[in-house]
């Protein structure tokens, strides 16, 4: 809003509302929760018409009941919203990653390496990163698990400092009831050949998001049965638990 509706910076947007450059930073890329009266001042401080200010606080007040993938995030793609809609209704997720840490699991410092190697440009970076961690928000509500192979996690996007803060961040996710295994390099499996986002639903037949150029397919019912027989073959070619810690600490140790 304050780069789309006014011409402040960042600098005199926090001057405007006699707060921090810190805590205006620590705001717009998600990291402070912020109450009803901050986004007052903030949508005052921006001039922002009575009527458009009411309708957004409304929203507000309702603690984002309709999810905030309805509010999309300019730049940020329709994609992100989409599958945050479906993975709010889940009861599990599995993900399965071939050359990319999931998005679920990766850090600030990874995920922006990663879209800035692939032309993003910083400020639409910035953007998607703020509906990233919106879409982590999910952890901790769901059964969360994921495989990844080991090819992902020697890739270091953002240099030694950020793969290190990546893989123990990985690490750390046991404690966080997150099962993360690690499926070793070279295993000659053809059909666990690209990513996938296994969806299961309480009410319904299970979903399967994969990852496409640009974008995901979403798989149904006929479609997503393979994907059964390939949780399976994950869960038998992966690590235990205990070893994928271990590889997880080896790869920490040689990053």
């Amino acid at each position: 809003m304050r780069r789309e509706r006014t011409s402040l910076s960042l600098e005199a947007a926090a001057k405007a509302l006699g707060w921090g450059l810190a805590t205006m930073s620590r705001i717009e890329n998600g990291k402070r929760h912020i109450d009803t009266d901050e986004v007052a001042m903030i949508l005052t401080a921006y001039k922002i018409p009575a009527a458009e200010r009411r309708e957004f606080l409304n929203e507000v007040k309702t603690d984002n009941a309709t999810g905030w993938w309805d509010r999309p995030l300019p730049g940020v793609p329709d994609e992100m919203g989409t599958l945050a809609s479906y993975a709010v209704d889940a009861d599990s997720l599995t993900d399965w990653a071939v050359t990319l840490v999931p998005g679920l699991l990766q850090t600030e410092g990874y995920a922006m390496a990663l879209m800035l190697s692939g032309g993003i440009e910083r400020e639409a970076a910035e953007l998607r990163w703020v509906a990233r961690r919106r879409r982590q928000q999910i952890l901790g509500t769901v059964d969360y698990s994921a495989y990844i192979s080991e090819t992902a996690l020697r890739t270091p996007f953002g240099g030694p400092e950020k793969h290190r803060e990546q893989i123990k961040h990985l690490l750390d996710a046991r404690d966080r009831g997150i099962g993360v295994r690690v499926v070793p390099q070279y295993l000659p499996i053809g059909s666990l050949s690209h990513s996938w986002l296994y969806m299961t639903f309480p009410n319904t037949t299970p979903v399967v998001n994969v990852e496409v150029a640009g974008g995901g397919v979403y798989l149904h019912d006929d479609q997503a049965e393979p994907y059964t027989k390939r949780m399976a073959m994950l869960d038998h070619s992966a690590l235990p638990a205990a070893e994928s810690q271990t590889k997880l600490r080896a790869i920490l140790k040689e990053a």
